[in-house]
């Protein structure tokens, strides 16, 4: 009887925080402080938007809107329910045409587009990655060394500030760049965005509980389940090197992370919370990759996939934050900590420039160089968190990063040589 009205007690100090006491704020902060419990009431929020959206678009399917419709709505609504329904292929196929085409122009125009390339990534990942462990892992406000300041505890405040930032430099670029007749369901992109707003949400809060090197092993690692997940979405197939470069991975990583210790310093701890969130960062992110893939199936851009997929996410964090009474609190903590607000500001703007970045650099040189530029992104990105933040990485765990590193290179090489041997097969067979 107790427990039952425990529980009563608890839901009434969520539905009416107004009459809520000393007391009984900070047992509800408490429960704040659980990171599952800000995860149910996140999917709560989304819930509140994904729920009326599927009962319409399931309306509007059922009484064929598409051929009994009229009035100022049916075109917003056939676009964002319908589309065209015409899968016409991946236009970015064309890059590599284009790249072939660019071959012979000057190698040295070339190496400088790589150069440019490069240190655009590598800048922008960089920062996004020290930016990241500072925001979420120190605190704000400390004028001495006596006083602990203020530490910000909102991930998806964080998602929100890069969603919207992305969203208004893809709309930019959309209008300011011809893109092709747009054909997918607006809807579907709800899918990608729900997973990756999830992925975000998992990447900031497992900082609470793990290392960063740990989690940059942990994105390193994602090979594995996204072939997984490849083979149940997409209905993949993969060779046998795949597999192989796969297992080298999970082997390293298992020796990183069974070499943290505290000897050295407590940051390398490694607790069960972190471990489960990261399992759900890669989950999460596997299933979007694997959704992006099906949707270019459609004649899109990678721009227009970006506009898209950010366009759910902005929908979806803001309305859980302004449901949670969350966005007002962290805007009010904008205010209160300047640096905060230039870091914030500073991270969505490095994570909206870096997938620019991303869809150049393919266009230009292909996915087997953009890999590389981003493994050794990776790899910097351990060592100067470790060289900032005092990470102690052992002996056994160094090796188990140099045998992370060396499978992704070999997975890179034999991508690589199998894509060439395709291109050079390709003209004997139309000889035959």
């Amino acid at each position: 009887m107790r427990k039952m009205s425990f529980r009563v007690w608890q839901l009434v100090l969520l539905l009416f925080p107004s009459t809520v006491t000393a007391e009984e704020s900070s047992l509800l902060d408490g429960w704040h402080d659980v990171w599952l419990f800000r995860f149910l009431i996140n999917m709560l929020g989304y819930s509140t938007i994904i729920i009326p959206g599927y009962l319409l678009i399931s309306y509007f399917k059922r009484t064929n809107y598409i051929e009994t419709g009229s009035g100022i709505c049916y075109p917003l609504i056939k676009t964002c329910v319908f589309g065209s329904e015409t899968k016409t292929g991946l236009l970015d196929d064309v890059s590599v045409t284009s790249r072939n085409e660019g071959d012979s122009g000057s190698s040295v125009r070339q190496a400088v587009k790589l150069v440019f390339c490069a240190a655009g990534l590598q800048a922008s990942y960089l920062t996004w990655g020290v930016l990241q462990e500072r925001v979420m892992t120190r605190s704000y406000g400390a004028t001495t060394t006596e006083t602990e300041g203020e530490r910000f505890k909102d991930s998806q405040f964080l998602v929100f500030m890069n969603r919207i930032l992305a969203l208004t430099v893809s709309g930019v670029w959309c209008i300011l760049f011809k893109q092709p007749r747009h054909g997918a369901p607006m809807y579907k992109y709800s899918f990608a965005s729900l997973s990756n707003i999830l992925s975000s949400w998992c990447q900031y809060e497992a900082l609470k509980y793990i290392s960063f090197p740990t989690q940059v092993l942990a994105k390193a690692s994602k090979v594995i389940p996204v072939m997984l997940m490849g083979k149940i979405v997409s209905r993949k197939s993969y060779e046998y090197w795949e597999y192989f470069t796969a297992m080298l991975i999970s082997v390293g990583v298992s020796m990183f992370l069974l070499s943290s210790t505290t000897s050295k310093h407590p940051s390398t701890v490694t607790t069960f919370s972190g471990i489960v969130i990261l399992v759900g960062y890669i989950v999460f992110d596997s299933f979007t990759s694997n959704w992006q893939d099906n949707l270019f199936k459609y004649k899109m851009s990678s721009v227009q996939m970006m506009f898209g997929v950010n366009l759910f996410s902005c929908l979806f964090t803001v309305g859980s934050l302004l449901e949670q009474g969350a966005f007002f609190d962290s805007l009010a903590f904008m205010t209160r900590h300047s640096e905060f607000a230039f870091h914030a500001v500073l991270l969505s703007v490095c994570s909206a420039c870096g997938q620019l970045f991303i869809f150049y650099t393919i266009n230009q040189f292909g996915a087997a160089v953009f890999t590389i530029i981003m493994t050794l992104r990776q790899a910097i990105a351990i060592l100067l968190s470790c060289f900032l933040y005092g990470h102690a990485v052992t002996l056994v765990g160094g090796f188990g990063v140099a045998v992370v590193f060396l499978a992704l290179f070999l997975r890179v090489y034999a991508r690589s040589r199998m894509k060439s041997g395709r291109r050079a097969a390709q003209p004997l067979a139309q000889k035959v």
